[in-house]
This record gives C-alpha cells, structure tokens and sequence, in this order.
C-alpha cells in the first residue's frame, strides 16, 4: 500500500470521479440520514493511506521528527509549571503541578490537534474530494484518528514522569479508551461542523487557533475544577471538555472520584453536537466539489 504524495495522487482502485466500480458505488447518498457506515469501513484503505500520509507530511523534512511530538507537550508543560505552580501556586489536588498539568496537556494536545486538523481537511485535501467519489466523512475521521499516534507517545512519558514521582497507575487506567472515544467524538463532532464551514469561509482556519487558546485556559488544565467558584460550577461544566479532563485525570492517577455528573453533562453535550454535526456534514457534503 502507498502513502499519498503531497500532491494528492488518487489511490489505485478506488474510482475516480465519474465513473462507477462494480459493486462499490460511492457517489453521494439521496438521504439525509444516510451515513454511509458500510461506504466508511469499504474504503477503509483509503482512510489509513490518508492518516499515514498526514503523519508522514507533519514531520516531513523536521530535522527532529516525530521526536516534536513530545518536545511540544514538555515544552507547555515547563512553563506551565513554572507560571502557573510555582509562581501562581494553584491547586494541583495534591498531586506534582509537573504530572497534574501534563495530564490535562496531553489530552486537550490530543483534542485540540484533531479539531484543527478535521476543521480544514477538506481544503487541505480539495483535489482529492474533485477527483474521486468516496465517502466525504473518511476525511475528518481521519483527522480524529491520526493524531492518537502522538498521544500514546505522550502518554509513555507521563507513565515515567509519574514514576519517576513515586505514582503508579492502577485499574482506572481501563477507563482511558473510553474517555479517549469521547474526546475524539467530540472533536470530530467539530470537524463536521467547521469543515463545511471553512469550505466556504475560510477565515474559519485563522480565527480557529485563537478559539481553541481560550478554550483551553476556560478547561481545567492548568488548574483544577475544585478552584471554580461553587455557585459558577453548573455553568463550568457546561464546556464538555471539563468532564473529559477531569475524568481523565481519574482515569490516570486513580485518586479520588469521577465526578460522573460533569462526565454526564459532557457526554449529552457531545452526543447532541455530533448527531447534529453529521447532518450538517451530510448537507452540505454535496456541494464540497464545487465550492472547494
């Protein structure tokens, strides 16, 4: 199997735009609520060629590699911990400021790299959408699924940084495939949302690093949910990445409890974005050829 070139080359065996293989029809669905599920698994190929291509793109001529992979996170990580736990002194819930940031690093690095990615896919791969009929929602999903790569880097070297702090991981850690589902549901649930989006407006791409900035300091990952006013908190756990950073803090660290009403709050939350982000992507996926 080949990795797609830069310039977008169509992979052998899929058809291209016009024409119809025998028993593998990928032109557009006529209903609305018509994922394509069958369509997704059929052309599974093509989704890992695309997800080893945008790896392979990513650290394509850096001198360090995926080695950046773990440079970025350790890098935030520092100057969180300088900034925020030894100058500011916030709360840690009695865990190293160094583990307890790196854990909410390495999930929203996670989350917040799936969002940008799935959020200007379809731009990023326009010939590809003109040349060939395939099912559109491969592209974001893609997008989700990539990036776990650099996460379970990044999480062997929270494993060592926690045993180096005399912290072991217990049974919880079975709870961080689920939580890991979550959060990619909910960027992907993003992706579908913002991708047509910036299909037709492409301010989309600029404005979205600033957002996703504030996101990030309006979740818990430099400081803990605990320091969020009481009477504030109903309307905190309404950002539905509260949950998932807090439950994988849990899911890691194996202390205290999961606050399963915020988990709840954020998993409705996200169930109601990704159900209505599909139909949205389904609308508007018959226009991506022209409009891109």
């Amino acid at each position: 199997m080949s990795v797609l070139s830069t310039d977008r080359d169509v992979p052998s065996g899929l058809p291209r735009k016009g024409s119809r293989a025998s028993g593998y029809d990928l032109r557009p669905s006529r209903g609305l609520f018509d994922l394509e599920l069958g369509d997704v698994w059929r052309a599974r190929e093509l989704l890992f060629v695309l997800m080893m291509r945008d790896v392979q793109v990513l650290y394509r001529q850096a001198i360090l590699g995926v080695a950046w992979a773990i440079i970025q996170p350790v890098f935030a990580v520092i100057i969180f911990t300088i900034v925020f736990g030894h100058f500011a002194r916030i709360s840690s819930d009695g865990l190293p400021y160094s583990v307890f940031a790196f854990a909410g690093v390495l999930i929203w690095t996670y989350f917040s790299e799936s969002v940008r990615r799935s959020a200007t896919a379809l731009v990023t791969d326009a010939e590809l959408v003109r040349k060939i009929y395939f099912p559109r929602l491969i592209i974001p999903l893609g997008s989700v699924i990539a990036p776990l790569i650099e996460f379970s880097i990044g999480f062997v070297i929270l494993l060592l940084l926690m045993i180096w702090h005399g912290l072991y991981p217990t049974w919880h850690l079975l709870a961080i495939p689920p939580l890991l589902l979550v959060a990619g549901a909910l960027a992907l649930s993003m992706g579908l949302w913002l991708g047509p989006l910036n299909v037709r407006f492409r301010d989309i791409k600029h404005t979205l690093p600033f957002m996703l900035q504030i996101w990030m300091y309006a979740s818990p990952i430099v400081y803990p949910p605990s320091i969020v006013p009481a009477e504030w908190r109903w309307a905190y756990s309404l950002n539905p990445m509260v949950g998932v950073i807090d439950g994988f803090r849990w899911a890691v660290f194996g202390q205290g409890q999961l606050n399963l009403a915020t988990l709840g709050v954020s998993l409705v939350m996200i169930a109601v974005l990704l159900v209505s982000g599909l139909v949205f992507f389904k609308r508007q996926e018959r226009v991506f050829a022209d409009v891109i």
